[in-house]
């Protein structure tokens, strides 16, 4: 096997290299921000995916908050937008979990979800099952 890295063809053009797990990360990115188009209405301007560890996915997404959800914001209804949110995300985490799994060919065993509201970042987590020992 080459120890080469791969480029990612999400990242064509941009002179970028990555190794496998790059392309994995740029991946689930994409999908994030799909799924929160999808779901929320409006898909974040920045996205970034690692592994920390090798069980567990964070997807941070930033500027994704719809014009009704920034006016929230700037009338101090940090609570109200936090729970409607988390709650959006909640309904709709078998779409999120499914993507990850599809992707990594492995379960998720634990999800989570957080926005900070003030700043209009989002993190996803994934816990994923223990993978082969190796």
């Amino acid at each position: 096997m080459s120890n080469a890295p791969l480029t990612d063809p999400g990242l064509e053009g941009t002179g970028s290299s990555v190794d496998p797990e790059g392309s994995l990360r740029a991946k689930i990115s994409r999908e994030m921000v799909r799924l929160y188009k999808e779901q929320f209405g409006r898909g974040p301007t920045k996205a970034r995916t690692e592994f920390a560890g090798p069980d567990m996915v964070v997807s941070t997404l930033e500027e994704s908050f719809t014009p009704a959800e920034r006016k929230l914001a700037e009338m101090g209804e940090h609570q109200r937008l936090r729970d409607t949110r988390l709650y959006f995300q909640f309904a709709t985490e078998k779409e999120f979990i499914s993507a990850i799994e599809a992707i990594l060919g492995r379960r998720v065993r634990a999800f989570n979800s957080s926005v900070d509201t003030r700043t209009d970042v989002s993190v996803e987590i994934f816990h994923l099952e223990p993978g082969p020992a190796g």
